[in-house]
């Protein structure tokens, strides 16, 4: 149930944080304002890390995990927003909801596992036609879209490579950082590249920040970065990384579901049916991700059963010399 929870509490947060993001350049460039979010985010985060007096030895001790993640967010950022410059954020939804199969590519080249089946691919192609479904009327192409979907594309597998390496990590290293230090050490490590790219791209201290900016950087440094990403290193440790990319299927839908009812837009014909498939597609994939919950919780019952009996084996091995040596004791 935590899992669950977990789950969909990203996809939840995911689907606010574009809104968020475009408030947070309302006074500040893109880059200052992803630059800010993260370093509040992480000031943050070092500070529960001292008033906890942890050691802050474990981010260098595990630095190529705490790297591999930072990827997802430096440079990954940067690239998502520079692209977006230059295609509707229509189509940014559609060409990134490709991210489940390049999570899937990646597995099948990283992890060496293969992550597609027919009802895999069916469901993600049928999700696929729903986005484009939706937003049909944004898919406008011209020279300047070329550089859109490149950018899209190149964060599509950054996005994917960041998740599944992270993955094949900790499996080889068979360690258990929680999901809090993963989100503090992946900010840690990508925010100088964050304030490089600022320094590079803009470098000015901005005169004055508007309330809107300033909530909406509060907000995604808070709920986005700190919550959002330990909830999201959370559950991609107990799921696999294919079910977990299917939060960029889900959140498109619930940011319109969510407009509908909190801002009272028009919702169309043509994009109730595109939700409609969408939600089809995300029903027939569910039976495969409870599967993967279900076997997961099973392993770890199995786990702690095969522990407790053990334990129970070595309290009777040591029950068994205690006894043998009093009655050599008493001889």
């Amino acid at each position: 149930m935590a899992v669950l929870l977990a789950y969909f509490s990203v996809v939840l947060i995911w689907a606010t944080t574009p809104l968020a993001i475009q408030w947070s350049s309302d006074s500040l460039s893109f880059m200052a304002a992803a630059a800010a979010r993260m370093s509040i985010a992480l000031a943050l985060a070092l500070s529960f890390v001292a008033i906890l007096r942890q050691s802050f030895a474990i981010f260098w001790q595990h630095r190529l995990i705490f790297f591999a993640a930072s990827i997802g967010i430096f440079p990954n950022m940067p690239v998502v927003y520079w692209a977006a410059q230059f295609i509707p954020s229509g189509l940014v939804a559609v060409i990134f909801a490709m991210s489940p199969f390049v999570t899937g590519l990646m597995t099948l080249l990283l992890l060496k596992q293969n992550p597609f089946s027919l009802k895999k691919v069916l469901a993600l192609l049928l999700a696929l036609i729903g986005l484009i479904v939706i937003f049909y009327h944004q898919l406008h192409f011209d020279f300047r879209s070329v550089y859109g979907i490149s950018g899209i594309l190149l964060s599509c597998v950054l996005f994917s490579f960041s998740s599944v390496w992270v993955k094949k990590l900790t499996e080889q290293q068979a360690v258990t950082l929680d999901a809090f230090h993963q989100a503090t050490g992946a900010l840690l490590f990508a925010l100088p590249g964050l304030l490089l790219g600022w320094w590079l791209m803009d470098g000015d201290l901005p005169q004055t920040v508007s309330v809107k900016s300033a909530g909406s950087i509060v907000y995604l440094a808070i709920v986005g970065s700190l919550i959002g990403s330990a909830l999201f290193f959370y559950i991609l440790q107990r799921l696999s990384a294919s079910v977990v990319s299917l939060i960029t299927l889900m959140t498109p839908v619930l940011a319109i579901l969510l407009g509908k009812n909190l801002a009272d837009e028009d919702l169309p014909a043509h994009t109730l049916f595109g939700v409609g498939l969408v939600l089809i597609a995300l029903l027939f994939y569910s039976s495969l991700t409870l599967a993967a919950i279900k076997n997961w919780c099973s392993q770890k019952l199995l786990s702690g059963l095969q522990s407790r009996a053990i334990d129970v084996d070595g309290n009777a091995e040591s029950a068994i010399r205690e006894a043998r040596d009093d009655m050599i004791r008493y001889k």
